[in-house]
């Protein structure tokens, strides 16, 4: 019955023009004059022009998008130009096109955003531009094109889905920040270090026979003057600076702060010339490795581009089900933007193999904390584990001052 539904209203449509046209002519004809015949000669035209409408093949319409940038930040501006080619240029009254997106993309965008309106006239090519403000995060599927003509009495109107396939993926937006490794751990003890991280010696612990490949600036002059050779200092290694971002993603009004928060993090982190890895449960797992470089951010990035909060279980759950290879890490920032006694208890387990557990709670720009949220940024402090409140439009500051208590 669907099948045959559109058949049957383009039957009725036609049958209403040809009675219409019908009755025009009879009062014409019966009533005579040049009021009468008057009328119907005017009426014509629109006759004839929906009658050659309703035989107008637009599936044969050929639509071609070109979007200049596919990869941009969420929030920023995307811009889109339609190019609709045909072979008959039957004048058109007006042409609305609409993008068809994918069923997760419609949930985020703005319909009206995704139509536009042009009257075509006799041209047979046909080319529109149109913006999409504030595009969200995420990866972004166009379908196709939705083309519907009509004439100008209302009564036929056509459309046409027309295939065209396009994948925009937009970027979670960021806060340049300055990353200040809040401890490194020696065997000697504790210190906090503004400067950038190095990754193969912290400090010097003696003096050794000089060997190929040492520096200059490593060669310790008194005592190459005492025994007449050249002897260098010998290095410490010191704990590796591994950082493990755990990204939380249980349904929350404050998601996509916690992921704007973990790209604008992971950044630093990496531009601080430290490791960075991210582990990530929702409906799938995804565990991307502690390593460094551009390639690697990108692989973040890319991540959290595409990332949603699916996460059926409590983050508590996600935390105790992580445990045992959370544990191997010597560095894990928490991210997320709720906190209970249930995940106050899960991270206290965390810190029992001396890993350092840090917990960023992502709130709104004018939230405050609640009674509950201040006592247990204390609880977590007197386990030893630190726990800091971030507000949007803060991230820079999230560094700013932080020892090591």
């Amino acid at each position: 019955m669907k099948k045959w539904k559109p058949y049957f209203l383009t039957f009725c449509k036609l049958f209403t023009l040809l009675l219409l046209s019908a009755i025009v002519f009879s009062y014409a004809m019966f009533q005579g004059g040049f009021v009468s015949w008057f009328l119907f000669y005017s009426f014509l035209p629109f006759a004839l022009y929906s009658f050659v409408l309703v035989f107008y093949p637009i599936r044969d319409f050929k639509v071609e998008r070109v979007i200049s940038h596919k990869e941009r930040l969420a929030g920023e501006s995307l811009p889109i130009r339609l190019i609709i080619s045909r072979r008959i240029p039957v004048p058109l009254f007006y042409l609305i096109m609409e993008e068809q997106v994918s069923e997760k993309t419609s949930k985020r965008f703005n319909h009206t955003s995704l139509k536009s309106l042009v009257i075509p006239g006799f041209r047979k090519h046909i080319e529109v531009a149109f913006t999409i403000h504030h595009i969200p995060r995420g990866e972004h599927e166009f379908t196709g094109i939705r083309v519907k003509v009509g004439d100008v009495l209302g009564l036929i109107e056509k459309e046409v889905i027309i295939p065209c396939e396009s994948k925009v993926l937009i970027y979670p937006a960021y806060e340049d920040m300055i990353y200040r490794p809040v401890e490194h751990q020696y065997e000697q003890g504790m210190t906090s270090s503004n400067v950038k991280v190095q990754r193969d010696t912290s400090m010097a612990i003696g003096v050794r026979d000089y060997q190929p490949g040492d520096r200059f600036s490593w060669i310790n002059w008194k005592a190459t003057a005492k025994k007449n050779e050249i002897m260098t200092k010998e290095f410490e290694q010191r704990r590796s600076h591994d950082v493990m971002l755990i990204l939380d993603r249980t349904p929350s009004n404050h998601f996509e702060r916690v992921v704007n928060y973990a790209s604008s993090l992971s950044r630093a982190i990496l531009k601080k010339g430290a490791q960075c890895g991210v582990t990530s449960v929702g409906k799938e797992r995804t565990i991307i490795p502690v390593r460094e470089g551009e390639n690697h951010l990108q692989a973040i990035q890319f991540h959290l581009a595409r990332v949603e909060a699916d996460c059926e279980q409590s983050f508590h759950q996600v935390l105790e089900s992580e445990r045992v290879r959370l544990l191997q890490l010597p560095i894990m920032m928490v991210l997320t933007s709720h906190i209970n006694q249930s995940l106050i208890d899960e991270m206290r387990k965390l810190t029992l193999r001396n890993a350092q557990v840090f917990l960023f709670v992502i709130k709104g720009r004018n939230e405050r904390l609640t009674a509950e949220e201040a006592d247990l940024r204390l609880q977590g402090a007197v386990s030893g584990f630190w726990i800091r409140f971030i507000h949007e439009g803060e991230f820079s500051e999230s560094f700013v001052g932080v020892r090591q208590s």
